[in-house]
């Protein structure tokens, strides 16, 4: 049977795969998250980088027929045995949720209160790819062959892209237009190629019905990661969700603009219960405004904290699986007591990173930058619950009077955010209970007893 090799490189679609033709801390309470689960075609890297050493790990969203399954990734180098690892997806999920844009929940005070009374809650089988004499005879070498769980490998060089395409195409892989001149670029620049397909027999005896990430670990002064063979057989844009793992502080895209994503905005209380369709809508529209041209930041912080959290940090003994080496050499330097189990792990930070990319609009593979800027940036919204006391000075009167100036402004900019009709949000908030009719500011006429015991 062939296969259709699907170019995806290291990014969003990740899988290269042969699909088949068919900073001050926040009060509030933390009450919901997005997930890379509600976008389509979307991938997940982790890239743990510091000082010229790269570990990527790549989680595989191919569906199909496994045997119609190959991954194909640019590398700098032949890649030796132990530089290529398999993990676990609850790893990366784990990243997912502790970096997701997050909405938090706050309850106004009593305006009567006296300053120095507020008080504030913080949250804180096929047989092995690739055959050695023809080949040679397309100019084509195998570097390294490997079997690695439930994957076998091979790392290929090629004298040039032709010859390259004539041994895949042997080999029983249909190619996507447009793969020749992405592959000579590759050549041209001395990189060789990953290529991965699933042994079906060892996947089955390792009791595995899903495929897991893998991890390649290299060295290269170049800070790069290659999507622009992921665009060659893609139906439409792709997500990709990067996460990268620094010692120093943020990173940021170096040849495409980098945008934060905004944040700390009030929002009707409604979208509690669409907090998902709101985020969807909200990052198509700054797509839309970009022209699909930017990457975007949504998250960057220190892994050992986090307010308010929408996940715990990743401990110490995840973050070594994801590649954080450094935490290693420091341990072995003595800087570092050996950490228990459980720990948090320092001088970690991740960068959130989020693109909706073709081959039209990002021609170019993705080259990274590293700063020494650990300022803090989370994706952050905010419902914000009106207080429902009894009017009992003046200051309650102002209040009461101003919520639907202050519902007017959260209906304004969801509007702007989402592009949703003015009306309908004004009409979903109206039935949530934020009205825009002002408020009866009618003295307090209860009786002295029914002050004292309210209820």
């Amino acid at each position: 049977m062939r296969s259709t090799l699907w170019l995806a490189a290291l990014p969003a679609a990740l899988t290269l795969a042969l699909v088949p033709a068919s900073a001050l801390a926040f009060c509030g309470f933390y009450v919901a998250k997005t997930d890379t689960g509600l976008f389509n075609q979307a991938s997940k890297v982790v890239f743990a980088r510091h000082d010229g050493k790269s570990v990527i790990t790549m989680v595989n969203d191919y569906q199909g027929a496994l045997q119609e399954f190959a991954l194909v990734v640019p590398v700098p180098s032949v890649l030796e045995r132990g530089q290529i690892h398999i993990t676990e997806n609850a790893l990366v999920d784990h990243l997912d949720a502790y970096t997701a844009p997050r909405l938090v929940e706050y309850f106004d005070e009593d305006p009567c209160r006296a300053p120095d009374e507020l008080r504030t809650t913080a949250t804180a089988p096929p047989a092995p790819p690739g055959d050695a004499a023809g080949a040679a005879a397309q100019g084509v070498t195998i570097e390294a062959r490997y079997t690695v769980g439930e994957y076998d490998i091979v790392i290929l060089s090629a004298e040039q892209s032709q010859g390259l395409l004539a041994w895949l195409r042997q080999e029983g892989y249909r190619l996507p237009d447009g793969a020749g001149p992405v592959l000579a670029g590759y050549l041209a620049g001395g990189m060789k190629f990953f290529l991965a397909k699933v042994d079906l027999a060892e996947q089955s005896k390792l009791g595995y019905s899903y495929l897991r990430p893998l991890q390649i670990a290299f060295e290269s002064e170049t800070f790069m990661l290659p999507i622009r063979l992921g665009t060659l057989n893609a139906a439409g844009p792709q997500e990709l969700f990067l996460f990268v793992l620094t010692r120093a502080g943020r990173v940021a895209a170096a040849n495409y603009r980098t945008v934060g994503i905004p944040t700390d905005l009030d929002l009707p209380l409604f979208v509690e219960d669409e907090f998902g369709a709101f985020y969807s809508a909200m990052f198509d529209t700054l797509v839309t405004k970009e022209d699909m041209r930017a990457v975007f930041l949504e998250y960057a912080w220190d892994m050992s904290w986090c307010d308010p959290c929408a996940a715990d940090p990743l401990t110490f003994e995840e973050l070594r699986e994801l590649g954080v080496f450094w935490i290693l050499d420091q341990m072995e330097a003595g800087g570092l007591m050996p950490q228990p189990p459980g720990a948090f792990a320092p001088e970690v930070f991740v960068t959130r990173l989020h693109l909706r990319y073709d081959g039209e609009r990002f021609p170019d593979d993705l080259q990274l930058r590293e700063s020494a800027d650990r300022s803090n940036f989370q994706g952050r919204y905010m419902l914000r619950h009106p207080w429902t006391g009894h009017v009992r000075c003046e200051a309650a009167r102002d209040y009461l009077a101003g919520l639907p100036q202050r519902f007017e402004g959260e209906a304004q900019t969801l509007a702007r955010l989402t592009r949703w009709p003015i009306e309908q949000i004004r009409s979903k908030m109206e039935r949530g209970g934020q009205s825009f009719t002002p408020v009866d500011l009618a003295p307090d006429t209860r009786e002295w007893w029914q002050k004292l015991w309210p209820d």
